[in-house]
């Protein structure tokens, strides 16, 4: 599947840039070929062998009607998320408790000089700006990186816009410019746009980890990098 990646990232980073003209020569091209192909009688060929044309017709839409849906619809189709922060579920939940009925707390002994514990709050420890590839597998907005418990954390995305594509799925990686083969697979991407969380695994060592990235599994293709600082 890495020719479909190669070729993939070909069009975007070499050819998109000069898409107008491309398409512009890729049309007089067709129109010259049908020319061409009316006044050398090639349509009187194919209508007298009607059957071959028929079956060779067939097995070629069989054959790009599936690969151009997986391939190619996804960059027109988007979808839109909007998931909680979970700084503010926290906030709701202290809010909560605090609104409670109050009760009496014991009063502590004279022996007692400890402070109490703080209650944990939590906070964003890292963040980045979502950028693209290239002009072609654009991205932006912001990565959040939140402890949401002491050693627990939570990847938000916030303000996210990014380029579709077939299999996209979200990574924290080692490299802060992209993919890295050690990165870490938090899920399929949720949405082109909007915002949304991923539940980064227990046990994870965040410190090791210097950008969220969107990347297609399939064909090995970087869509978007945040770097975390």
């Amino acid at each position: 599947m890495t020719i479909f990646g190669d070729l993939e990232r070909l069009i975007a980073e070499d050819l998109y840039p000069y898409r107008w003209p491309i398409t512009i020569a890729f049309v007089l091209a067709i129109a010259a070929a049908a020319v061409f192909a009316y006044r050398m009688g090639w349509h009187m060929i194919a209508w007298r062998h009607k059957l071959a044309t028929g079956v060779i017709a067939a097995v070629l839409l069989a054959v790009a009607i599936p690969a151009g849906d997986y391939l190619l619809s996804p960059l027109w189709e988007r979808s839109h998320l909007e998931e909680e922060s979970p700084l503010v579920m926290a906030s709701d939940d202290m809010s909560g408790s605090d609104s409670a009925t109050p009760t009496a707390e014991p009063q502590p002994s004279p022996a007692a000089t400890d402070e109490p514990t703080p209650p944990f709050e939590p906070r964003v420890t890292h963040s980045g700006e979502f950028s693209g590839a290239d002009d072609f597998h654009f991205g932006r907005g912001k990565a959040l990186l939140i402890e949401t418990e002491p050693g627990v954390y939570t990847l938000r995305f916030e303000e996210f816009s990014v380029r579709n594509g077939p299999d996209l799925f979200v990574y924290l990686s080692t490299n802060p410019n992209g993919y890295s083969e050690d990165a870490v697979l938090l899920g399929e991407l949720k949405g082109t746009d909007g915002a949304f969380n991923y539940d980064v695994p227990p046990g994870t060592d965040v410190s090791r980890f210097k950008s969220a990235v969107v990347w297609c599994k399939s064909f090995a293709v970087l869509f978007a990098t945040a770097t975390l600082a």
